[in-house]
């Protein structure tokens, strides 16, 4: 099995799976269950770009006249971007790339480096390439809360003009009380966001049906045709129109990210028949009301309320724009906590919020700096139309990596002809290079931002991966090899404590310094000896009769490694009690565990940049505990420390 390099989203702990690691969460419950939660969860940030896409394609900087025929244009542009990228790329194509039935960027970063494991430079580039669309999704975890919360509190300017100063102070009221609710749990939080989501489509595909009655040419836009001479029509504006127009397929990205919670069916029902349906039907009649009455643009969303409506319309999409909200931050609990497991960031504090779903978590350094970038990003563009422009060059950028990771997993992975793979690379490349066009006009209008965000926490990652291979390297090279040493052992000369130590090592074939500290201070050795190797695998889950591999060394010493996936929770003392069954009995009340925690010493030469060296060991400094991280017991671990230089 392949290994990611090592180092100390939420969903439930699959280590009862079977061994073939696949997610049976859909034959465990209800199909319709699924779908329900599919539709809150999923669908949250896509559903909440009716409010102000179509206002952001005919404002000004755009260019796109306010008639009928560019109306029918764009709105036709909209559905065959929905179709093409939507439905046809992620519904029916990546969401067939599944690892062991986990989506998402790390998990197609993992299986496309696992299709070219025999390429060992491509197979280091494509895990570079993976992680930094990993971190694209925190500018978008930024970004998503305070557009969607804005573009629905905007609706406050149409309920009394004179509460359109409150609509930033209610944003950030709104905003900062969703953050500060985290640490209750995604279930508190999310009980009702099924409902409240199929509630939200059913007023989109309502309202935009009524418009479309009144005005039933709109829906000439369902041709192709004006889709392609609209954007022909355009010239070199057309990257203005499409950077507008990117903002309707925001969170597609989502569809493949959550398959691990909901299965690929749920997801698949979920956007065909409720949610597909829902944003057409609106889309179409924002446009047929635009169409009766050019003045609406105003707030097209909202105008197609009568006033009465308004306010309960504002209520609904606020709890929709708070859902959506939530589900980019679950999504950033769970993709750090992926990110760590890999490799790819150091430990930081994990709480688990359920005792029956391993998987809802909340992470507190997480969440505080995203309500700061939230905050923050809310009052320097102060509105949706200002973020609009900030918005959309990091979910590109993101679509465009899975296409070209995609393209290996279905070449090298499922081995399908070359000119079809190619084919539908190429379509799909051009498609994305299009909308990543689109918005890169925006740059200097807000679109960096992301883009600077997501290179600073590209920085953070590579560095700390960097950082952990010179480290390996060196305590590699400093240490003592483990099974000489353990022949030179003279029993008679050192006394043996009845009792089991753990030594828990990065590398298993070394001396661990804990044990070295112990025989020079101590003068002691453990009756059992464990050198405690933990490994995480790149495929999501790793059953539990994988879960160790055990090899004696001889004068009571064994070599365990322990095997978790990415998505499993790295609980060692439940997985050690899986050494009785191999004659190695570990009892819980006469272990000790002994950790070596290293100081990192930046040295000069040819290892990283000075900067980076010294970024690593502040990072390696306040890395979170290993206690918690591996849920040791605490009254049973003793921890040593050691310098290393790098």
């Amino acid at each position: 099995m392949t290994t990611l390099p090592q180092n100390a989203t939420a969903a439930s702990d699959r280590s009862h799976t079977p061994a073939t690691g696949e997610n049976t969460t859909p034959a465990r419950h209800g199909l319709a269950a699924l779908t329900l939660g599919a539709i809150g969860v999923v669908y949250g940030d896509i559903g909440t770009s009716p409010l102000y896409t179509i206002k952001e394609i005919f404002a000004p900087h755009t260019g796109v006249p306010l008639d009928a025929l560019h109306l029918v244009g764009a709105i036709s542009v909209i559905f065959w971007a929905l179709m093409l990228v939507v439905t046809l790329k992620y519904v029916i194509l990546i969401l067939r790339a599944d690892n062991h039935g986990e989506g998402g960027g790390l998990a197609l970063t993992a299986l496309a480096a696992k299709a070219v494991q025999s390429r060992p430079a491509l197979r280091g580039g494509l895990l570079l390439l993976g992680m930094f669309g990993a971190t694209l999704f925190y500018g978008d975890s930024v970004i998503t809360p305070a557009i969607s919360v804005l573009g629905a509190m905007e609706g406050l300017e149409l309920v009394a003009p004179s509460l359109k100063p409150y609509v930033v102070p209610f944003t950030l009221a709104i905003l900062v009380g969703l953050f500060l609710i985290q640490r209750r749990g995604t279930a508190f939080v999310g009980k009702f966001f099924g409902p409240i989501i199929v509630l939200w489509f059913v007023v989109l595909g309502f309202t935009g049906a009524l418009q479309i009655a009144q005005q039933p040419a709109i829906l000439t836009a369902l041709n192709p045709v004006h889709a392609y001479e609209f954007l022909a029509s355009r010239g070199w504006h057309l990257f203005a129109a499409v950077g507008a127009i990117v903002l309707a397929i925001t969170g597609a990205e989502a569809l493949y990210a959550d398959m691990g919670h909901f299965g690929r069916r749920p997801i698949q029902l979920a956007w065909t028949f409720v949610v597909f349906p829902g944003l057409m039907l609106n889309y179409l009649g924002q446009g047929a009301l635009l169409m009766s009455d050019p003045s609406a643009i105003q707030n097209p969303f909202y105008r197609m309320f009568p006033d009465a409506w308004v306010l309960p319309a504002l209520v609904l999409a606020t709890l929709a724009a708070i859902i959506a909200s939530q589900a980019v931050i679950s999504g950033a609990y769970s993709m750090t906590k992926q990110a760590i497991l890999l490799g790819f960031l150091p430990r930081m504090a994990v709480r688990y919020t359920s005792a029956r779903e391993v998987g809802q978590i909340y992470m507190p350094a997480v969440n505080w700096v995203l309500l700061a970038g939230v905050v923050a990003v809310v009052l320097f563009f102060g509105s949706s139309s200002a973020l609009a422009s900030a918005y959309g060059i990091a979910v590109t950028l993101t679509m465009m990596i899975t296409t070209v990771l995609t393209f290996f997993v279905v070449r090298d992975g499922w081995r399908l002809p070359a000119p079809l793979a190619i084919g539908a690379t190429a379509f799909f490349l051009a498609v994305d290079a299009l909308l990543v066009a689109g918005c890169a006009i925006k740059f200097l209008d807000g679109g960096w931002f992301p883009l600077a965000l997501g290179l600073l926490i590209f920085v953070v990652m590579s560095t700390w991966l960097r950082g952990r291979a010179l480290l390996l390297q060196s305590l590699r090279r400093d240490g003592l090899a483990l099974l000489p040493f353990i022949e030179s052992l003279d029993p008679r000369s050192v006394h043996r404590a009845e009792r089991t130590a753990v030594y828990a090592v990065a590398d298993p074939s070394t001396v661990p310094q804990a044990l070295l500290h112990n025989l020079k201070h101590n003068q002691v050795l453990h009756e059992r000896n464990v050198i405690l190797t933990v490994v995480f695998h790149d495929v999501p889950w790793v059953p539990m009769e994988r879960r160790l591999d055990i090899a004696p060394l001889g004068h009571g010493f064994w070599r365990i490694t322990v095997n978790f996936g990415f998505m499993n929770t790295p609980d060692v003392p439940k997985a050690l009690e899986l050494a009785q069954a191999h004659g190695l009995p570990i009892p819980m009340f006469e272990t000790t565990y002994f950790l070596s925690r290293e100081t990192v010493v930046p040295t000069p030469g040819a290892g990283m940049a000075g900067w980076r060296e010294r970024l690593f060991a502040t990072m390696s400094q306040n890395a979170g505990g290993v206690v918690e991280f591996f849920r040791l017991p605490g009254n049973a671990v003793v921890e040593l420390g050691t310098r290393v230089q790098i």
